[in-house]
């Protein structure tokens, strides 16, 4: 693994436990060992290292989920399978969703963060809009819109209340 990638890697981790502020350059070089002006190579701002990351998640997350109508000609509810990938960053990981985590923290975010955690919910409310489509739902933009709502708010309360229970209760 390069030291860039490891930086996003430890940077990942203490947002998606804490929130944008809950890490330093001090802390990620210390963690990876490496000086902290190393991480200033890498990444000139601490803005830059965020837009980065949100960027990488995204990307990682869309990837992840693959195309909504292949599940649906597979026999599987495209629905099914975003619902776990919350639900494994919850359970497995112990973990919020890093841009749904950012997204509450958007007002005090630096710009070039908020228009990367925009695009996390834009591309997913896309997906969920096809795979709520892919499903003969009336209308897929709202349905999309419920889920992506519903899922982070019920992975909020499970992690606030520690008790995964409210996320099954509100997802099954």
């Amino acid at each position: 693994m390069t030291k860039k990638a490891a930086l996003l890697k430890a940077a990942e981790n203490k947002v998606r436990l804490g929130g944008y502020s809950n890490f330093s350059f001090r802390e990620l070089a210390s963690e990876v060992g490496i000086k902290s002006a190393s991480v200033h190579y890498h990444f000139p701002t601490k803005a830059d290292l965020g837009a980065e990351l949100a960027h990488q998640y995204t990307d990682a997350f869309i990837a992840v989920l693959g195309e909504p109508e292949a599940h649906k000609a597979n026999g599987k509810n495209p629905i099914d399978i975003y619902t776990q990938l919350f639900r494994n960053a919850l359970v497995i990981d112990k973990k919020m969703c890093l841009c749904g985590l950012l997204g509450a923290e958007s007002d005090s975010l630096p710009d070039k963060v908020r228009v990367e955690v925009q695009r996390f919910f834009n591309k997913n409310l896309a997906w969920l809009t096809q795979a709520h489509a892919a499903n003969g739902e009336e209308n897929p933009a709202r349905a999309a819109i419920q889920t992506v709502s519903l899922l982070e708010g019920a992975m909020m309360i499970s992690k606030t209340l520690d008790d995964i229970s409210y996320f099954e209760q509100a997802t099954f």
